[in-house]
């Protein structure tokens, strides 16, 4: 039986989702103290668990089946395995969406009415249920049946026009983010938007359903590129690391590596250029705004580039952060988990896998001064969960067993 004490500890989410967009919000749902069930294909489960390798390893070290993708995204869950398109796995699910608070789930449109968990059906059961679909381009408009990985939607979205090196430079083109940046977006939208229904059916008593799709996420995410283009008319471009709104923003070599600069205000590129020893670059027309200094960066630019040379990278860090001048190396992921700020926020966990050996666990970021957060779960094994379940809605040991039999389990 789940156990919980974070603030959504009063929650039931019936997971119907795989691969990445809906599996991240509901494991941010699990974070919060929500039980959510993951319901997979028998046999084979969540796409993501064989996208590997790599592989967890077991206490001797051997490769285990669970892939580090699916680790990633199914911490705090109950897995139960289901074939949707037997009577009595349908009968499962709807057992369980009567007993959900949320439902989560990324199949095709249209493919759930098919064996009768639609939203339409299964609120009909479960008026109180928030029944939220994640699809590639939502349940409307003429694209509304095509299939949708976070790659294709970084490109048709416009984020990869906007992310890359200049064409004119080397190794300009447009390039992808280096994460899987809009099913990760979408999910925090999905968990939004499911906790904003939680919240109006606490006043009305009703559910709802929630149509969520990628191409919108990435849509809105196009931020102040999207702003800046509706402003003013002009199509934004890659323009590499550099910040096309505020200046001195981008990544300046020293004499022994790379440092990024952030300078967010006038304020701050004062205490720059009094750190340099250039004050006078301040007083400059050409720099003294950072609108002036947005049209004057290809002027600045080396400027900043010969006096950063001179210093190598750990001193200009140690000058700059005592000026009050945002900075910092590139770290790779190693040195993200080597960095001392990561250990002093929890940010790295271990727990015990069921399958042998730890879960190493990229901790949720949320912290809460009164809720005490729930005990890290490992991602589950597939189906690791099924009897107990079942066990719960009724089911005693001799019907299980016929339903694994049958293959519905």
């Amino acid at each position: 039986m789940h156990r919980s004490t974070g603030p959504l500890s009063h929650v039931k989410v019936l997971d119907l989702s795989r691969i990445l967009a809906a599996p991240w919000a509901s494991q941010t749902l699990a974070d919060l103290g929500a039980e959510v069930v993951k319901v997979e294909r028998p046999g084979c489960g969540d796409d993501t668990r064989t996208w590997g390798p790599p592989f967890l390893k077991d206490a001797q070290g051997r490769d285990t089946r669970e892939a580090g993708y699916f680790l990633a995204v199914n911490r705090g869950k109950r897995s139960i395995t289901v074939r949707l398109d037997t009577p009595e796995g349908q009968r499962i699910v709807r057992e369980l969406a009567s007993r959900a608070d949320i439902l989560l789930e990324n199949y095709k449109v249209g493919t759930l009415a098919r064996y009768g968990l639609d939203q339409a059906s299964l609120r009909a059961l479960n008026p109180r249920l928030i029944y939220c679909s994640v699809t590639g381009f939502g349940q409307t408009g003429p694209r509304r049946d095509q299939p949708a990985y976070d790659f294709l939607i970084q490109a048709m979205g416009g984020l990869m026009s906007v992310t890359g090196e200049r064409d004119d430079r080397p190794g300009g083109g447009p390039q992808k983010v280096g994460v899987p940046i809009v099913d990760l977006m979408t999910g925090m939208y999905t968990a939004v938007a499911v906790l904003a229904a939680l919240a109006r059916r606490n006043e009305t008593g009703q559910g709802e359903y929630i149509d969520i799709g990628m191409f919108d996420v990435q849509v809105a995410t196009l931020a102040n590129q999207a702003m800046n283009y509706l402003v003013s008319g002009k199509t934004p471009r890659r323009n590499g690391n550099a910040h096309p709104n505020i200046q001195p923003q981008d990544v300046y070599r020293c004499a022994d590596g790379e440092i990024i600069l952030v300078v967010g205000n006038d304020g701050q590129f004062r205490k720059l250029c009094e750190a340099l020893g250039r004050p006078e670059w301040a007083q400059d027309q050409r720099f003294a705004t950072n609108a002036e200094r947005v049209r004057h960066i290809d002027e600045l630019s080396p400027l900043l580039h010969e006096a950063f040379g001179r210093y190598r990278r750990a001193a200009l860090i140690a000058l700059l952060d005592q000026a009050g001048v945002p900075c910092g190396p590139i770290n790779s992921v190693a040195e993200v988990f080597e960095e001392p700020q990561t250990a002093a926020r929890g940010m790295l966990r271990y727990t015990e896998h069921p399958g042998g050996g730890r879960v190493p666990q990229v901790a949720s970021p949320m912290r809460f001064a009164d809720a005490v957060p729930s005990p890290l779960a490992a991602p589950p094994l597939l189906g690791q969960h099924s009897a107990e379940i079942l066990a719960e809605l009724g089911y005693d040991a001799a019907a299980i067993e016929a339903l694994r039999g049958a293959g519905v389990i």
